[in-house]
């Protein structure tokens, strides 16, 4: 059984992702930042890490650019919804999704979504980065 990790610092969405996961027959673990992500890849390693790139204190970016060092087998997808920028709280200034998910893609994410996403997507996307399935 493949193990993932999944770090998310919104609960709903960690356990959103677990439960799609858990169905389709994957060990799921979820920490909800970057610090207990590491701390339970030291403990006990994924074969992927679903992280989140907007969350306090330590970004996903950050933490891609660690895992990718010290756990070069871990597949990584970065997910994100570009923060809660709506249209009333519109900021010329504010980096979009987008840009959020290229860093992630420059920092050694093997592979990204943008918020929200279908199960089916997500399915897809895990079995992609294992290189199992039609992906």
């Amino acid at each position: 059984m493949q193990n993932i990790l999944v770090v998310d610092d919104e609960v709903d969405v960690r356990d959103a992702i677990k439960r799609v996961l858990d169905r389709a027959g994957y060990s799921v673990r979820t920490v909800d930042g970057v610090s207990g992500a590491l701390e339970e890849l030291r403990r006990c390693q994924a074969d992927v890490v679903i992280t989140d790139i907007i969350m306090p204190k330590i970004n996903g970016v950050e933490a891609i650019e660690v895992i990718r060092t010290e756990f070069p087998a871990v597949r990584i997808i970065a997910i994100s919804g570009g923060g809660n920028f709506g249209i009333t709280a519109y900021q010329p200034t504010a980096i979009t999704t987008s840009a959020y998910l290229a860093a992630a893609e420059r920092a050694g994410a093997h592979l990204i979504l943008t918020k929200p996403f279908e199960s089916g997507d997500l399915i897809q996307a895990v079995e992609q980065v294992l290189g199992v399935g039609h992906a």
